[in-house]
């Protein structure tokens, strides 16, 4: 080798590190929290977990009013700019609520698949989900794995042979693989059929069978559903699936299956809404006027009571 070449490779330590200790190096490279304006904060991407402006979220926000923000945001700086949030949506809204202008963030480089899974993971924690969000939430994740490099032949049917990326989403959440298989089937679901899911209307077993319909057939159980209020067993969403398999499901059998009586099932006591309705507050949902009948009902029993021992 060359003189000009050998000493052209040594590569000489500059005055600056010279002088920089190798705490210094460390701290230069250690993730640090800083102040971002709000305004300079946009939602992650298709982010599938509600942010709604519920009691728990009032109490968040007059918690930050009074503290601030204790834990910190996950942020991740955009191209053209800003940042995109990727664990703290809530902590943001909250903020907002409660009139702040910053909100501490770490600011993290990374690609969209880790980005995803640790927006994923990091709302997985809370204590209520929705199926829906599971749903999505487990798909946004799975998609992730899949172009990281790992199988994902998890969507085909409810249940495969292959389950090792299944069960591996799963560690950290209690949910076997097969589960994990059952939610992401829900994302086929048609939207007014998965909020019935989200409202309990729909058990969620059915619920899976019933995402292998099309989606006219969708359609068409759920407009069945409003007008006979009634959901489908298990059993009935399961002979559902098969007929539209074959080629067979229509608006006719839909209402033939629904309508026919379950087994156990007693008759039922209905009384029309608009009879009712009026009645009670606009905002009152179906759970609260069932409660304020049966309390009425239970007063009115009691007093019948006293009447009679007179």
């Amino acid at each position: 080798m060359a003189k000009n070449d050998v000493r052209n490779s040594i590569k000489l330590t500059s005055v600056d590190d010279l002088f920089t200790t190798e705490e210094n190096r460390a701290e230069q490279q250690r993730e640090k929290v800083i102040d971002i304006p709000l305004s300079e904060i946009s939602d992650f991407p298709n982010h599938p977990f509600n942010v709604k402006a519920d009691e728990a979220m009032l109490e968040m926000a007059d918690s930050v009013k009074q503290y601030g923000v204790l834990v910190p945001g996950l942020v991740r700086p955009k191209a053209d700019g800003g940042y995109e949030m990727v664990a703290g949506h809530r902590r943001k809204k909250a903020s907002e609520l409660a009139g702040k202008k910053t909100m501490p963030c770490i600011v993290r480089e990374m690609d969209d698949d880790a980005a995803t899974i640790i927006m994923v993971d990091s709302n997985l924690q809370r204590e209520s989900i929705l199926p829906s969000e599971k749903a999505f939430a487990y798909k946004m994740k799975l998609e992730a794995i899949k172009h990281q490099g790992q199988r994902t032949d998890l969507t085909s049917r409810p249940v495969v042979g292959k389950l090792e990326s299944a069960d591996a989403l799963g560690e950290n959440t209690g949910e076997s693989g097969r589960q994990i298989q059952r939610y992401i089937r829900l994302t086929e679901l048609n939207p007014s059929i998965l909020q019935m899911v989200d409202d309990n209307q729909i058990a969620f077993r059915p619920a899976v069978e019933i995402s292998y319909l099309a989606e006219k057939e969708q359609q068409e159980l759920y407009e069945t559903i409003q007008s006979e209020d009634c959901t489908p067993s298990l059993a009935q969403a399961q002979r559902m699936k098969r007929l539209s398999q074959d080629g067979r499901l229509n608006m006719d059998v839909i209402f033939s299956i629904l309508t026919e009586e379950k087994p156990n099932q007693k008759e039922k006591f209905n009384i029309r809404r608009e009879r009712i309705d009026r009645f009670f507050p606009s905002n009152f949902t179906e759970k609260q006027k069932e409660d304020l009948i049966v309390q009425l009902l239970e007063s009115w029993y009691k007093k019948r009571q006293r009447e009679q021992e007179r």
